[in-house]
Order: structure tokens, then C-alpha cells, then sequence
């Protein structure tokens, strides 16, 4: 992982990323390796959101 102070972080109240923390930690998303990572901070967290619901499906259907 890249050193904190030249990571990414994208800013969920600007919508904006950040190339090292400039904001509010409360606002930050990261830290992450590129700024691509960055960028889609808001869609991965919905993947990971959506992989862990349908894995908590699973798991009920199991029982």
C-alpha cells in the first residue's frame, strides 16, 4: 500500500478524488493505490454491498 500521504481518497461530499487526504477523514473513501481506484469507490463498495447480500441470501437458504 502506498505511504497515506500520496494515496487516493475520493471525497463523498464533493464527489471529488483527492491525491493524499486533504479532507476530513469522515468524508474520505481509501486510501487507494491509483486514482482509477479512487474514481469508482462509489461502484465497488456497491459490488461489495451486493456480493455480500447475496451471499447472506445464500446462507439463509441454507438454513
Amino acid at each position: 500500500m502506498a505511504d497515506e500521504r500520496t494515496a487516493w481518497f475520493y471525497n463523498v461530499q464533493t464527489g471529488e478524488v483527492e491525491h493524499g487526504p486533504q479532507s476530513l477523514g469522515r468524508t474520505l473513501m481509501g486510501p487507494y493505490e491509483t486514482r482509477e481506484e479512487a474514481t469508482r469507490a462509489l461502484e465497488a463498495a456497491a459490488e461489495r454491498t451486493r456480493a455480500w447480500d447475496e451471499e447472506d441470501r445464500r446462507e439463509g437458504d441454507d438454513a
